[in-house]
Order: C-alpha cells, then sequence, then structure tokens
C-alpha cells in the first residue's frame, strides 16, 4: 500500500467538531443545575421547587392543606407536585438537551 495517505485532516475535523459539541453539552447542562422548575398540585397549595435536573431545593405548603387527621391527602399532593414538577423538568430537560442526541452515550470518547 505504498501511496496510501489516510484522510488525518478530515478525522481532526471531526475530533474538533465533536470536542466543540461536548463543550456546548458541558454548558446547556450546567444551565439545567440553574434553571428553576415549579410543580405544583391542589391549586399551586402544594409547591415544589427544583432544578432542570430534578434536584428538589424547596416545599411550600399552604396551611388549608396541612390536616393532621388527613397525612395520607398531604402526602398525595406532595408527590402529585413532584410528579408535576418532574414532568416539567423533564421537558426542559429533553428541549436543551435532546440536540445532542446520545453524545453522552459514547463511553467518555470525546
Amino acid at each position: 500500500m505504498a501511496g496510501f495517505r489516510g484522510n488525518n485532516g478530515g478525522m481532526q475535523n471531526l475530533m474538533q467538531q465533536a470536542k466543540k459539541m461536548q463543550e456546548e453539552m458541558e454548558r446547556t447542562a450546567a444551565l439545567l443545575d440553574d434553571w428553576e422548575v415549579v410543580g405544583t398540585a391542589a391549586g399551586e397549595a402544594v409547591v415544589v421547587y427544583m432544578n432542570a435536573k430534578k434536584i428538589i431545593n424547596g416545599i411550600e405548603l399552604d396551611e388549608s392543606v396541612v390536616d393532621p387527621e388527613d397525612i395520607e391527602m398531604l402526602e398525595d399532593l406532595i408527590m402529585a407536585a413532584i410528579n408535576d414538577g418532574y414532568a416539567k423538568a423533564d421537558k426542559v430537560y429533553e428541549e436543551k438537551m435532546g440536540k445532542f442526541g446520545n453524545i453522552g452515550g459514547l463511553g467518555g470518547m470525546i
């Protein structure tokens, strides 16, 4: 194979593009840490605050939903608000990170 010359420039260009995409993905992922998502239940009587990575950082309860005789209802409302927040966080995550496809699944090759 004398005379064979690989297309090293094309490979370098591909690696540069992959590195650029990885850096953009990391910046976008960092934004998700600060993105506030609010989940609610019972007409905002239960409010759960989280980031777009589903890290809960606060819960607010209206006293009208705090009934010592019905703790199960309060538990259900909190779970409903968390699930609402999770659904919203999933939407934000997909909107922001979906353009990167499965790049995170490349096993650190980039």
